[in-house]
């Protein structure tokens, strides 16, 4: 694993206090030669040291826009470059809307073929160390894909950034999961924890993440819907369609607590893309 650089850590850190941007210090350093590796890294620690020195005592919203689909106007649809996807839900708090028609049969079924030979026991953010963990809350098989990937994730992303009005850059790449019988997700929330030691490493890969836009590729035969506890609202795991959920802090106050119930008969597949607030490197 690669080390912080003393040199470009001070260069970084000086660059930071001066007001410029971690996305444009990291492509300067990628161009100037050094590692990308040793660039991650070296950005992760300034920004770590920035992020805990300046962490609140209590959560405070983001300043920004947030990812939004186009509703004005009540409407039943919303165009994207190249599909026509249907609106069948809308709740404002907490900001969850379940839209169908978002991949086609066909999506769905191409992009399960390109996930199956990856599939490993599904891992979450350890919040400690900004790593991965396995965790007994999580019972799904799973895999990442890059950012574009191949040309049917570059076609997804592109359509869901359209459809949520949110820079395609600032989307972590797809992640294919498999639910079998019995496996399920516990309640839980996407954005990382401020309070937790690991989080400045994770941020200083593009923020937090302030949206999440859940599709499912194959239903089960029967359980594995998308539940939200603090609201008592249920998306059902159709084939084809998603929902797309946004959260303005890392507070459960945004009452955005998800988890994916247990498949009671067959198997269902979700992929789902994590939004971040910048860039996502």
């Amino acid at each position: 694993m690669a080390n912080a650089n003393p040199e470009l850590l001070k260069w970084l850190n000086e660059c930071l206090a001066r007001g410029h941007s971690a996305e444009n210090l990291s492509r300067s350093a990628l161009a100037s030669g050094w590692h990308a590796d040793v660039v991650r890294v070296t950005v992760a620690e300034a920004l770590g040291e920035q992020l805990v020195a300046e962490r609140p005592g209590a959560p405070v919203s983001r300043s920004g826009n947030l990812p939004e689909p186009e509703l004005d106007r009540s409407a039943n649809y919303v165009d994207t470059p190249d599909r026509r996807v249907a609106v069948w839900s809308v709740m404002q708090h907490p900001r969850v809307v379940v839209f169908g028609n978002v991949l086609s049969e066909g999506e769905c079924d191409e992009l399960i073929a390109l996930a199956q030979p990856k599939l490993a026991r599904s891992l979450t953010v350890d919040n400690r160390t900004g790593g991965d963990e396995v965790n007994s809350a999580r019972t799904s098989d799973g895999m990442f894909f890059n950012r574009g990937e191949n040309p049917l994730c570059e076609r997804i992303e592109r359509r869901l950034a359209a459809l949520v009005r949110w820079p395609y850059e600032n989307g972590e790449g797809l992640q294919v999961l498999r639910y079998r019988h019995g496996a399920q997700y516990v309640p839980h929330h996407d954005y990382f924890d401020p309070a937790q030691p690991g989080t400045p490493r994770i941020l200083a890969r593009g923020g937090q993440r302030v949206g999440t836009i859940v599709m499912y590729l194959k239903a089960p035969e029967q359980g594995g819907a998308t539940t939200f506890p603090d609201v008592g609202f249920e998306v059902a795991p159709v084939k084809g369609s998603a929902v797309f959920f946004s959260y303005a802090r890392p507070h459960p106050d945004t009452r955005t607590l998800h988890g994916g119930a247990p498949v009671l008969a067959g198997e269902k597949y979700v992929a789902t893309k994590w939004l971040r607030e910048r860039e996502f490197v």
